[in-house]
């Protein structure tokens, strides 16, 4: 069984103030433990300079995300980042292809796919988020829509580059539902996920790359995923807003098969 280091993401969406923000990072930076895991934040938009500045910058322990980001350079595009202000704040990972953005706000495969290569290009990590419905789910078509969503959301990345992707799958029926997959059936997923990844890139590459499985993780429940062969660590939403249950969720990862 190959070894991969657990990652860890904190979500926090549209969520908490600049106070709250800062005290999160400030408690995260204090008692996380980033030596036997990856941790990645990533907090609302206009505290990211106010968290980089807690987090000390790109040596941090601590990487800092963006939840969104334009695929274009600074240019005449009201209301959007670019890459280059993120870089310009230390910030080192992004998102993409989060059901929410999917589903609530309308980007489609060939946006997810754009957003994506135009930050490997940029020399940004990166999360792409997959997942089915709950209708697909009771279609028996989890597997379908999760290669399908691979397929279109890697074409054109290298197997050199796929060294700057985590894959984060996220049913989208469990996402702040309080609903979560069984460990189970996130294993079966997340299996099926690496199968694919051996088909388009091969047996050395799939086994390296890291899927974290989201999708209402709470501490009492993230030992038990954890525990799979396939999950490599959690995207965390909700309970990433709380110190403590964040805290616990890392603690638990970190111990995970003896890391």
């Amino acid at each position: 069984m190959t070894k991969r280091r657990k990652t860890i993401g904190g979500n926090w969406k549209m969520n908490l103030d600049r106070k709250g923000s800062i005290a999160l990072a400030e408690k995260l930076a204090s008692e996380a433990d980033t030596e036997s895991l990856d941790l990645c934040i990533y907090p609302a938009l206009p505290w990211l300079d106010g968290v980089a500045g807690v987090l000390g910058g790109a040596a941090s322990p601590i990487r800092l995300g963006a939840q969104n980001f334009y695929g274009k350079s600074n240019g005449s595009f009201t209301g959007e980042i670019s890459l280059e202000m993120l870089r310009d704040i230390d910030c080192q990972m992004v998102l993409v292809g989060h059901s929410e953005r999917r589903h609530k706000l309308g980007e489609p495969d060939v946006l997810v796919n754009q957003k994506l290569l135009t930050a490997l290009d940029g020399g940004f990590d990166v999360t792409l988020c997959i997942g089915e419905t709950l209708k697909q789910r009771e279609a028996d078509q989890t597997d379908a829509v999760n290669t399908a969503q691979l397929c279109y959301g890697l074409a054109g990345v290298s197997s050199q580059q796929l060294a700057q992707v985590t894959i984060a799958y996220e049913p989208v029926w469990a996402i702040g539902t309080g609903e979560s997959a069984t460990p189970e059936d996130a294993a079966s997923a997340h299996a099926a996920i690496r199968r694919y990844m051996e088909f388009a890139y091969g047996a050395e590459a799939a086994a390296a790359i890291r899927i974290q499985y989201g999708g209402s993780v709470k501490p009492d429940n993230a030992a038990d995923f954890f525990a799979q062969e396939d999950i490599d660590g959690a995207l965390v939403g909700g309970a990433s807003l709380e110190a403590e249950d964040f805290l616990q969720i890392i603690r638990l990862a970190a111990s995970a098969d003896g890391n």
